[in-house]
């Protein structure tokens, strides 16, 4: 069976655990957690707010910025992505998580053109060694693919499942995220069903970031999807908070979704429930 959770972003930013009593009074299993900045995170401040609170960490969400990203030609930077990406991988653990996920291949915005081949194997070799440190302490990998406004690296399933297959290491699993798919992918149902058993992390979002089930997003074929590969894990809504500039200006979400915030987190629980109970 499924699993609800929700992104911390919808709230606030840099992540703040004051928001975890919230997320369980609208009926939430668990919190995704992004971690912007590792010097302030208190892995066991977090475990034992959550579970005071009966919820779960669905998911750790890695912030790939341009001091950490895997791809770049400066060793010291490379350095400070694998510090990062062990990091997110140990505080998963110490949380109780077993995913961390997102864009953990290159920094987000970042462009490659002719040398697009030499950076992805170097991300390849970096990300090898991260996922064997994970392996070692029960941790899955997440690779998200993102549109083509956020990365021209990884756009597709397709692309995913062949860094995968790169990476080659077994804990090394596809994170899928709709509204990235929905520029993207032909087809939603489609490219869930490619990554078949590989499907290990969702995000659950409209095609604006709003609330799911207002927009244009193929709910139904995404469900029946999901449900023919027997996906059973965490579908998370992630969306934004427009009145943080940090938030505004990385979404790119320059209005309020909704009439306020937090019915993006109410009614699109209610509509995800609609779909998988």
């Amino acid at each position: 069976m499924v699993r609800y959770g929700i992104t911390s972003w919808t709230w606030v930013y840099p992540f703040d655990a004051s928001i975890i009593p919230r997320v369980k009074e609208i009926g939430f299993d668990g919190l995704e957690i992004p971690i912007e900045d590792p010097s302030i995170m208190n892995a066991r401040e977090v475990r034992e707010k959550l579970e005071s609170y009966q919820l779960e960490c669905s998911s750790i969400c890695a912030v790939m910025s341009e001091d950490r990203d895997p791809t770049s030609l400066d060793k010291a930077v490379r350095d400070n992505a694998i510090k990062y990406l062990k990091f997110c991988i140990d505080f998963a653990s110490e949380v109780g998580c077993d995913i961390v996920a997102g864009p953990i291949y290159a920094a987000v915005g970042k462009v490659l053109f002719d040398d697009k081949k030499a950076a992805w194997n170097t991300s390849v070799s970096l990300v090898r060694e991260v996922a064997r440190y994970a392996l070692d302490r029960g941790i899955y990998l997440g690779v998200e693919p993102l549109n083509r406004y956020e990365t021209s690296m990884i756009n597709l399933v397709s692309d995913a499942l062949r860094y995968v297959e790169d990476i080659g290491v077994e804990n090394v699993k596809i994170h899928f995220d709709t509204y990235h798919a929905n520029i993207e992918e032909k087809s939603l149902g489609d490219a869930i069903r490619s990554a078949g058993k590989m499907l290990y992390h969702v995000h659950s979002c409209e095609n604006d970031r709003g609330t799911p089930g207002s927009g244009h997003i193929p709910w139904s074929e995404v469900a029946q999807a999901l449900k023919d590969i027997g996906y059973d894990r965490w579908l998370v809504i992630e969306t934004f908070q427009p009145g943080i500039k940090e938030i505004a200006v990385a979404a790119s979400i320059w209005r309020p979704l909704e009439k306020y915030q937090e019915l993006i987190a109410i009614n699109g629980l209610k509509f995800l429930k609609s779909l998988f109970e």
